[in-house]
């Protein structure tokens, strides 16, 4: 398994997804997990794995799912400042 500073050089980013379910015995009342891993945006490879698990293990039925993602490593801006010298 890769670090986690390897993943983010190789282009993961720090994915946190919010699922909604239905609870098993109250199909109307709808819960919350929140799930967090580094993970490849716009495909998600690794979220969609975690949903095929939820599907086939879980008796909880999925819902909808928020995803919020942020690359920690990216390229730096620099900024040109100018200043006076004090005599």
């Amino acid at each position: 398994m890769a670090s986690a500073l390897e993943r983010q050089l190789a282009g993961y980013s720090l994915t946190t997804a919010e699922i909604y379910y239905r609870m098993p015995d109250h199909p109307g009342i709808l819960q919350s997990y929140i799930w967090q891993e580094y993970d490849c945006a716009p495909e998600f490879p690794v979220l969609e794995t975690f949903l095929d698990f939820w599907k086939r293990e879980i008796e909880g039925k999925l819902h909808s799912v928020n995803i919020s993602y942020q690359r920690l490593i990216s390229a730096g801006s620099w900024r040109t400042v100018t200043m006076q010298r004090m005599h």
